[in-house]
């Protein structure tokens, strides 16, 4: 578990670190019609976490040991194929500083990092929710998809940043 969330602690950091030369203004510029700013990126990816962290709180408590198969989650960085947000996790229309993201996504992050921490890492490997593309994902495997889940979207916010 711990190389997963060093995989998603240096992610997060590379993402922070595209970010950091940003205006407030041009973070939350619309570049393109039909994408998202670079701030609603960085707020759909705080919705993310914080939402997988609650689901394998809530999975851990109350759902079912089950057997899941390995899910190639490495491929949720291959940006070929568009995958709808789930309504939950669309980002806000508001405008947001810099300063408002980064605590937003520290609380997620804290979120992610006490779950895991207080969990048992068989118990992660024998309980599962479903993803909208891989299908049936074992709570463990859901803590390194945040960071490809991160790196996808990273890459999306550099062309967007071109833009600017």
């Amino acid at each position: 578990m711990e190389q997963y969330l060093e995989h998603n602690k240096r992610i997060r950091a590379e993402l922070l670190n595209s970010v950091n030369t940003l205006s407030d203004e041009q973070l939350n510029r619309k570049v393109e019609e039909d994408s998202w700013t670079v701030m609603q990126i960085l707020h759909h990816l705080y919705l993310m976490e914080g939402s997988i962290a609650k689901t394998i709180q809530s999975t851990l408590e109350k759902g079912e040991k089950q057997t899941v198969d390995s899910k190639p989650i490495e491929l949720t960085v291959n940006r070929s194929k568009k995958v709808e947000a789930p309504s939950f996790v669309e980002p806000s229309l508001e405008f947001i500083t810099l300063e408002e993201i980064k605590e937003k996504l520290k609380q997620s992050r804290n979120a992610l990092l006490q779950v895991v921490s207080s969990s048992n890492s068989e118990e992660l490997k024998k309980k599962a929710f479903p993803h909208p593309v891989f299908g049936l994902v074992s709570l463990e495997q859901w803590v390194p998809f945040i960071g490809y889940h991160e790196k996808r979207h990273l890459e999306q916010m550099e062309e967007l940043k071109a833009k600017l």
